[in-house]
């Protein structure tokens, strides 16, 4: 049997599956990834900073011109659309089989394509609050704001996106929901998709090196 043949299989059989999901899910909309030899940690910033500096919380208070210059020209991509692997997933939870997807991703493509239960460990680019009086701007309204960093349109704050920065904890509440979800699997069947090998492959029951979107667009719906 092959391996595409398995993992039609074991979702066949599966009542209570939860998607752990990074950067990868969304290369084939065509939002880089961070470490791969074209992704967003490679970008030549020209000056003594490296991109994971340039997105972190000390950039943010000290120099939000260029953190703000760079977060919006490599870390946002509002006319990215959900690609195939969005799309199986959100089928997927429909039917009832999929209980959860849990992601490092900050945009919102998996709700885009439909799906109710996303759990986004780094936060969302489609939030954004004002550092003063809380105000909320969505992506679009967040990139009308004028000037190299957006300021408040009532109280003249600066905006912040409500993403994760190096420094900075990860939002435990949705941190404890997502490590609640581990009692949905039992030891039965791990599967890791991924271009590459990684550390996992050695617990998984499958392993399937090649782009997501690819793999499920093979899968039965």
């Amino acid at each position: 049997m092959d391996k595409i043949a398995q993992l039609q299989e074991m979702i066949d059989q599966s009542h209570r599956i939860v998607f752990f999901g990074g950067a990868g899910v969304s290369t084939e909309s065509n939002i880089p990834d961070f470490r791969s030899s074209d992704g967003v940690y490679s970008v030549q910033v020209g000056r003594h900073l490296t991109a994971e500096q340039l997105v972190s919380h000390t950039m943010f208070e000290r120099y939000p011109e260029d953190f703000f210059d760079f977060y919006k020209k490599y870390l946002l991509y509002p006319d990215a659309k959900p690609n195939a692997a969005h799309r199986y997933l959100a089928w997927l939870e429909e039917t009832g089989k999929l209980k959860a997807v849990v992601t490092q991703n900050i945009d919102s493509l998996h709700e885009m394509a439909g799906s109710k239960k996303v759990l986004k460990l780094h936060g969302s680019a489609d939030r954004n609050y004002c550092t003063g009086c809380q105000r909320f701007y969505d992506l679009e309204s967040f990139l009308a704001l004028e000037g190299p960093v957006p300021h408040c349109l009532d109280c003249g704050k600066v905006v912040k996106p409500d993403v994760t920065l190096y420094e900075e904890p990860l939002d435990m509440d949705v941190f404890s929901q997502a490590a609640s979800l581990i009692q949905y699997f039992q030891g039965k069947k791990l599967v890791v998709i991924n271009k590459t090998s990684i550390p996992q492959d050695k617990q998984a029951d499958l392993v399937i090196e090649g782009k997501i979107g690819q793999v499920f667009s093979q899968l039965r719906q």
